[in-house]
């Protein structure tokens, strides 16, 4: 397996968090994008390894407004031999009068569907790809404007479905993500849908930028301090 630092941030929150392990059916949510094909490349290249006792396919929710994904990404899918599948939804009859369609709640959407398709089909994990930086984000925007300190975790068993949510770019600074995609040519692909409203998560990035002055340590150790929270010294 080629070695390099996705790889290996990728095999340690695996392994930290064990977020594979024998006997796994797991779907992968696949976009098109940066972070989603550089973890279906990851698992198709962890297939390679020796005592391998899982498996996955990767499932792109193709929603009425949405573009098919990009012909290079379907070929490297190919070449990958991506156990790749489509579903089409239609989500613009699903808003209800009055509500109003936005990235939050068609993602939130495109989760739905993922669950009911994994359930359905006998898969016991769902991957998604947040990164480090999607989820420090997170911490501020629940902080910020609902005064909770919250966020998407690495491995999340649900219950309303009979699956595990995992998220293995973890420990993934988007810097890494984006270097990786650019180096295996598929960086570049992003949603052009007419909904997009994103202002919320680009604050949330910028104030992480901010915080962190953009150093990847420095967000490691913000993602550490989630995990060795002090109550005792908290109101």
């Amino acid at each position: 397996m080629e070695k390099n630092r996705l790889y290996s941030l990728i095999d340690k929150a695996i392994f930290d968090y064990r977020l594979i392990e024998p006997g796994d059916k797991i779907l992968i949510g696949a976009s098109g994008g940066k972070d989603s094909t550089a973890l279906i490349e990851y698992f198709a290249n962890r297939m390679r390894r020796p005592n391998c006792d899982f498996t996955f396919t990767a499932l792109y929710i193709h929603t009425d407004f949405a573009s098919p994904l990009p012909q290079g990404i379907l070929e490297a899918f190919k070449e990958w031999n991506v156990d790749f599948k489509v579903l089409e939804v239609n989500t613009l009859e699903r808003v209800k009068p009055g509500q109003k369609m936005s990235c939050y709640w068609c993602s939130s959407q495109r989760r739905l569907e993922l669950n009911r398709y994994a359930a359905k089909n006998g898969y016991n994990k769902v991957c998604l790809g947040h990164h480090l930086d999607d989820i420090l984000e997170t911490v501020l925007m629940n902080a910020l404007h609902k005064g909770v300190l919250s966020t998407m975790i690495p491995r999340l068993k649900y219950d309303k479905f009979p699956v595990t949510i995992i998220r293995p770019l973890c420990y993934t600074p988007v810097e890494v993500i984006i270097e990786h995609a650019k180096k295996h040519g598929y960086y570049g692909y992003t949603c052009t849908c007419n909904y997009q409203d994103n202002s919320d998560r680009k604050s949330a990035r910028k104030k992480l930028e901010v915080l962190t002055d953009g150093d990847e340590k420095t967000k490691m150790r913000l993602m550490t301090a989630l995990k060795n929270v002090n109550l005792e010294y908290l109101p």
